[in-house]
């Protein structure tokens, strides 16, 4: 390795720390070093410039300074655009200082400017030349290495230079697309962190190497700080800016046994969390290697635009050969060669397909590949879960209906009161509405309360008996007929809890698991991007199912379905013809998702089998972003199109002007590579920032009464 200072720093058995300075970025040094036999892992440190090694214990530190002096890792791919158009234009300047004299046929490539043409258009030439020899077959760059040498030949180096200028332009803005999709969300969730707040086992706060972090220590985020792993929150309140992770832009509220991730920034207030991940394990490391996986998967359109690509090259040679025994000019032969449609249709396709998955992460959603754009575009019908997807999949109070001369909030004082150490779902959303209204709860005797399982709670609260539970608790306890004729009329209300103080009904709460604020837009947004059917799909009752499909006016609803059937519908749809996207979030839906066109995970409590059966991952519990990659899908399907025609418009009609002699080789390039270059752009217009509507949740509980009379 060179120019590299090693030093050992201390040794334990099966554990060295090295001082190492060198050109090499940090990966590449952890990799060097993970490639000795023996070593388990290696990390290196930027702020002490030291790597951290865990080995086998006979493995002694100076084999592994031995090792590393003498590694010479693979070359970098070092091609610089500027070297090679600086190389271009000294060859243009020399052919114009040094004129040809009487030089012929292949002495033609004996001028100077020719020599540094062809040194200029190396990469092109081997691209090429390695092409046809290996693979049997000619490619684009086969193409213009053909232009180039013709026109070196013919005594015009300019002709090449132009193929070479305009051709190193598309290609730079090819790759400059690529690379900023790509770095954009890792440059986003980088960590940058070296060192971390760790608490000790006396409780101290003691600052320490982010490399020491493992699962199971006590770290503290202070205001303004970058959370480092992923965890649960042990104590403290703060403002979180998830941003990096969910694309949503305003700080969500965070406090005890609440999950944090890595990335995060804490924008107010302090958070003593219990790590769980770290490293290449948080969420932020699983969503940045999606997205660099992501790329890679072709779109069907991709395939086509390479085999499309593939047909066009030979063709192109065939018209050459043709207008040289018709024409015998040079001229004409050159313009079929310096023209054709392979890099603007191929390099324009995977510049937008690569373009709408960078964007679509930048809104907070992770599609897994190319393929998924194109069948996103293509969707005529929606199948949503309701648990977790349609609605938020945690029970709030919907309702308080008094009898008998009780108010609302002196109902929900007693049964808040009677509930307030329970941990289930429901009566959490009491204790929480009365938390909001900022009761004062009656004081009670903890003994005194009585869960009944299958019926409720049974309690005395301030020296009156509180039953809170169903229609059979009330009856066991005989509570006077005349509020039992009041429930009765009731019954049918879904996740309806019955209070009675005294002996007495005092009143319903209703339960509802809360539609998720936007669902209603999102639908709307979906029909008119051209979604035919929007259907639901869910395990609950018929009539709470009936509920959520005329409140969204959905065209169909499944209730009472079985994890297992779940698939089964969305095959029958599929089987109808239909190209079918499946929302869901949990292991019921897992299955489903798989067997969909298009399977999308959405919100904070998806599970890891879902999105690992899922096509696209919606990090965030904002619905309006299914509406917007469908919409994302549609305008890079549209623009991919525009590419097509403007590729083969312009060309066709350069190759016309070029076979009738209408136009020099040198403007033919110039054609052809504008017309390149300007689909690239268009291309990379997706990646343009788009002013989003920023989705923002209302209060998710009533602060008024709504009483309905019986």
């Amino acid at each position: 390795m060179v120019n590299t200072l090693i030093r050992i720093r201390h040794q334990l058995p099966g554990r060295t720390r090295l001082s190492l300075q060198n050109e090499w970025n940090p990966g590449t040094i952890e990799s060097i070093v993970r490639s000795y036999p023996g070593v388990f892992s290696a990390t290196y440190n930027t702020e002490t410039k030291s790597i951290l090694i865990h080995h086998e214990y006979f493995i002694h530190a100076r084999q592994l300074v031995q090792y590393i002096h003498h590694f010479h890792p693979p070359k970098e791919n070092n091609f610089s655009y500027k070297r090679e158009l600086l190389f271009g234009v000294s060859a243009l300047i020399v052919d114009l200082l040094i004129p040809a004299r009487s030089l012929l046929g292949y002495k033609q490539l004996l001028r100077p400017g020719a020599i540094l043409s062809v040194y200029a258009s190396r990469n092109i030439l081997r691209n090429g030349a390695g092409t046809l020899l290996h693979d049997k077959k000619p490619n684009a760059d086969t193409l213009s290495s053909a232009a180039i040498i013709a026109s070196l030949l013919k005594g015009n180096p300019r002709s090449a230079l132009v193929i070479l200028f305009m051709s190193t332009l598309s290609e730079m803005i090819t790759e400059l697309t690529a690379n900023k999709t790509k770095n954009y969300v890792r440059d986003m969730m980088n960590l940058d962190i070296s060192t971390v707040w760790k608490v000790d086992r006396n409780g101290v706060e003691k600052k320490v190497s982010m490399q020491e972090i493992k699962p199971g220590d006590e770290i503290v985020v202070f205001e303004g700080e970058k959370i480092c792993a992923d965890g649960t929150i042990t104590k403290g309140s703060a403002s979180v800016d998830e941003s990096s992770i969910t694309g949503e832009y305003i700080p969500k509220d965070v406090h005890q046994q609440h999950e944090v991730y890595a990335g995060t920034i804490v924008t107010s207030g302090n958070l003593h969390i219990l790590v769980e991940q770290v490293g290449n394990e948080t969420a932020v490391s699983r969503i940045v290697k999606l997205i660099e996986d992501a790329q890679q998967k072709k779109a069907p359109i991709q395939s086509y635009a390479d085999q499309l690509s593939e047909r066009l090259v030979p063709l192109s040679f065939l018209l050459a050969g043709a207008i040289f025994l018709t024409t015998r000019s040079w001229d004409r032969v050159l313009n079929m060669l310096v023209i054709d449609f392979v890099c603007g249709i191929k390099l324009s396709t995977a510049t937008a397909i690569s373009a709408s998955i960078g964007k679509a992460a930048r809104t907070g959603a992770l599609i897994k590949g190319g393929e998924y754009v194109e069948k996103l575009a293509q969707l005529d019908t929606i199948i949503l879960d309701k648990t977790g997807t349609i609605t938020k999949g945690k029970p709030v109070v919907k309702q308080i209906i008094p009898y008998t001369g009780f108010s609302e909030r002196e109902i929900l004082r007693y049964v808040a009161s009677a509930e307030e150490h329970s941990s289930h779902p429901i009566a959490e959303a009491m204790v929480n509405l009365a938390r909001e209204w900022n009761l004062n709860l009656p004081e009670h005797n903890h003994e005194q309360i009585e869960q009944i399982v299958g019926h409720g709670v049974k309690a005395v609260i301030g020296e009156k008996e509180v039953l809170v539970g169903n229609r059979r608790l009330l009856l066991k306890e005989k509570v006077e007929p005349a509020g039992l004729t009041f429930i009765s009329k009731l019954e049918n209300r879904s996740n309806a809890v019955y209070v009675a103080i005294d002996g007495h009904v005092a009143g319903i709460i209703v339960i509802e698991d809360a539609i998720r604020d936007g669902m209603k837009r999102t639908i709307n947004q979906l029909r008119r991007e051209g979604v035919d059917e929007v259907v639901m799909i869910t395990g609950d009752k018929h009539q709470v199912a009936q509920e959520v499909h005329q409140e969204l006016q959905l065209d169909r609803f499944y209730a009472e379905v079985m994890p297992h059937e779940k698939a089964r519908y969305v095959r029958d749809y599929k089987n109808a013809g239909n190209t079918v996207m499946m929302v869901g979030d949990g292991i019921n839906d897992a299955p489903a998702l798989a067997y969909a066109d298009v399977g999308v995970t959405m919100g904070g409590k998806r599970t890891d089998i879902a999105v690992e059966a899922s096509d696209v991952v919606i990090t965030s519990d904002n619905p309006l972003l299914l509406g917007e990659m469908v919409q994302l899908s549609k305008r890079t399907m549209s623009t991919i199109q525009q590419n097509f025609t403007i590729t083969i418009a312009v060309n066709s009609i350069a190759i016309m002007l070029g076979a009738f002699g209408a136009i020099a080789p040198i403007v033919g390039a110039a054609i052809h590579n504008a017309a390149t270059i300007g689909v690239l752009l268009n291309s990379t217009k997706l990646l343009l920032k788009e002013e989003r509507v920023q989705w923002k949740q209302p209060s998710q509980l009533p602060t008024t009464s709504l009483v309905e009379s019986a």
